[in-house]
């Protein structure tokens, strides 16, 4: 069973998402709606039963059903700049996608911020770093965010979108590996793990390492991957993305590699920004229109 298959199950017996004897805070909505774009807080399942992650969720005017986009998060592996982060909102991305029908989730993993919890999705050290084990965690944690929202009337159980930014695009590539039936687009701003090694633009931890796990979610993948870098980007840069995205691709995946213009000083937080959105929105709009399942550019 796959992943996001085997989440919905568990939310629907109770076994993930219910009210435990602990007092577990009650998942779902908490609270109105608010500006904007219908802003509301949520509480999500984790596969840390002893965690409950926050939300937004934007949605579109009416009752829906609505497609659905989940926008994953960058995260850190300094402890101290995790628990310090603000709640991630992606803004400007979601309304974006708002305009366009959907109904917008950002979820905030545990390890982070308000959310706290324990970080599942640790690399490890510089050296002996295990991108594969920590792109998968982060994938659970995604997988598990979703199942709640997707019981939602106001959802469509069809048509999801995935948007991954930095590590929360890198555990979107472990996700490519689920039924197209489930997730119809992912989208991957700077995917990877281990940038700025030691503080150090354009340093990557063990990059070999990282090429390699990127090959091992290309041999599973089933779903295929829009891949955006800007040229600026010091975490990831362009050729090293690209190095990540052929080994995706010679592996099996289907990814469609795109490099972004420049954006401000550092173009590793172009999604967060109106004007980083406005610059990606002709390829993000390509991403999001159906496409025949055979059909996959080289560029």
């Amino acid at each position: 069973m796959h992943l996001i298959k085997l989440i919905l199950a568990l939310v629907a017996l109770g076994i993930v998402g219910s009210q435990t004897a602990t007092a577990r805070p009650q998942l779902g909505a908490q609270g109105a709606e608010g500006e904007p774009n219908r802003m509301q807080q949520w509480l999500l399942p984790s596969p840390d039963f002893a965690t409950t992650p926050h939300a937004l969720l934007f949605r579109p005017p009416g009752d829906g059903p609505f497609r659905l986009a989940v926008i994953a998060h960058a995260s850190t592996q300094n402890v101290l700049r995790r628990a310090q982060m603000p709640q991630p909102e992606y803004r400007a991305l979601a309304g974006w996608l708002v305009a366009r029908g959907f109904a917008v989730l950002v979820p905030e993993r545990p390890g982070h911020g308000a959310t706290g919890g324990k970080y599942q999705e640790d690399q490890g050290g510089c050296d002996e770093a295990d991108y594969a084990r920590a792109g998968r965690a982060t994938a659970d944690v995604i997988a598990a965010s979703v199942g709640l929202v997707r019981k939602q009337p106001f959802i469509r159980q069809d048509g999801m979108v995935v948007i991954g930014h930095s590590a929360g695009a890198w555990g979107a590539l472990a996700l490519a590996s689920e039924d197209p039936r489930d997730i119809a687009v992912i989208i991957a701003f700077a995917p990877g793990r281990g940038g700025h090694a030691n503080d150090f633009p354009n340093q990557v931890c063990a990059p070999h390492t990282l090429v390699a796990a990127a090959g091992a979610f290309g041999k599973a993948a089933r779903v295929k991957v829009t891949w955006l870098v800007a040229a600026n980007d010091s975490y990831f840069s362009p050729a090293l993305s690209k190095q990540l995205a052929d080994a995706f691709r010679d592996a099996g995946g289907q990814v469609d590699f795109r490099t972004l213009p420049a954006y401000g000083g550092e173009g590793h937080w172009l999604p967060e920004t109106e004007g980083g959105v406005k610059s990606a929105a002709s390829e993000l709009d390509r991403a999001l229109k159906p496409r025949s399942p055979n059909a996959a550019s080289k560029r």
